[in-house]
């Protein structure tokens, strides 16, 4: 009697082990779950815009369709699907590969550009994404909106684009409402650029701001001191004293940052005349497209239903996680 005891009671002890083990499990799966997904800054996304547009096409065709002419091509369209599906197994058991019958690809990429084109970030990633697994046939369609914002920042997209060329990768730069200043820098590096009839183009120029409220101050009794080490460390404030060297100085940096810019855009793009729109001016496709800093009056859209004729679209977004 008493070894039934300890034998059942030898059973209990192990069968709370093994749930508790169980818990353990699992707890820790749940762990480093989560401790995975917060070390990732976001998530690459992936929509196929050809199997959209087939759809739409598919529920616009059959609108007008009786239920009996709908049946019959659906049943069509899933015979087609099984003979496709079966030659293609016949290849594979051949040891045939399917890559000859894969469409080459077209990724459109978007990029709604601040002050501080911020969305380099996510740009940058979607990139390198790409051009992990591009072959030459392929091709990156870009859909820019931006008027432009902090040199430094834009020149940074702009590299992000450049990288596509240097590999190859052909590059087109669709523009249907505004690629201004920072904005053409990026567009410009581009094989070729696509825009709407109306949308705003150009402004290759520099621009500075800063208001000054020294007399203000001065007036109200109230010191401002600004240290530098450095003769031209600060050019210009907002609070202290702005003298006439300071300004010529900061004109001077803004003279040089548009030189930077003229070169950049005409190595790119050298059949502009560079002088001639290179004013900081802005001008609407059509003029654009008479001064060459356009190839083509069309829009993104008409641009994407002309490539799926002939490749797979895909619209690749790397999504940030919100902190």
């Amino acid at each position: 009697m008493l070894n039934d005891i300890l034998t059942g009671y030898g059973i209990f002890i192990l069968e709370i082990l093994t749930i508790l083990l169980l818990i353990l499990a699992i707890v820790g799966l749940i762990i480093s779950y989560r401790q995975h997904n917060k070390s990732k800054v976001g998530e690459l996304e992936i929509k196929d815009l050809s199997e959209e547009f087939n759809e739409q096409v598919r529920l616009l065709r059959d609108f007008n369709l009786s239920e009996e002419e709908q049946k019959q091509r659906t049943k069509a369209e899933k015979k087609a699907e099984k003979q496709n599906a079966k030659k293609r197994k016949e290849k594979l058991k051949k040891g045939e590969t399917l890559e000859d019958e894969k469409k080459a690809c077209v990724y459109v990429l978007d990029f709604c550009g601040d002050i501080s084109a911020s969305e380099t970030t996510a740009l940058r990633e979607e990139i390198s994404a790409i051009l992990n697994v591009a072959k030459p046939e392929d091709e990156v369609l870009l859909r820019l909106e931006s008027p432009g914002g902090i040199v430094h920042n834009y020149g940074f997209a702009a590299s992000q684009l450049s990288r596509l060329k240097q590999k190859g990768i052909k590059l087109t730069v669709a523009v249907d409402k505004v690629a201004a200043s920072g904005g053409y820098m990026m567009a410009c590096v581009a094989d070729k650029i696509v825009s709407a009839p109306f949308a705003v183009i150009g402004s290759i120029g520099v621009v500075a701001q800063i208001p000054n409220v020294h007399r203000l101050l001065k007036k109200h009794d109230v010191d401002v001191d600004v240290m530098t080490a450095g003769e031209f460390k600060r050019t210009v404030t907002v609070l202290g004293e702005n003298t006439e060297k300071g300004k010529q100085k900061f004109q001077q940096e803004l003279e040089e940052t548009h030189k930077l810019f003229k070169q950049f855009v005409s190595q790119n793009r050298p059949c502009l005349d560079i002088d001639k729109i290179a004013t900081g001016e802005h001008w609407f496709g059509q003029q654009a497209f008479a001064l060459q800093l356009v190839d083509e009056i069309s829009t993104s859209d008409d641009l994407i239903l002309e490539k799926m004729k002939e490749k797979q679209v895909l619209n690749v977004k790397y999504r940030l996680k919100n902190p």
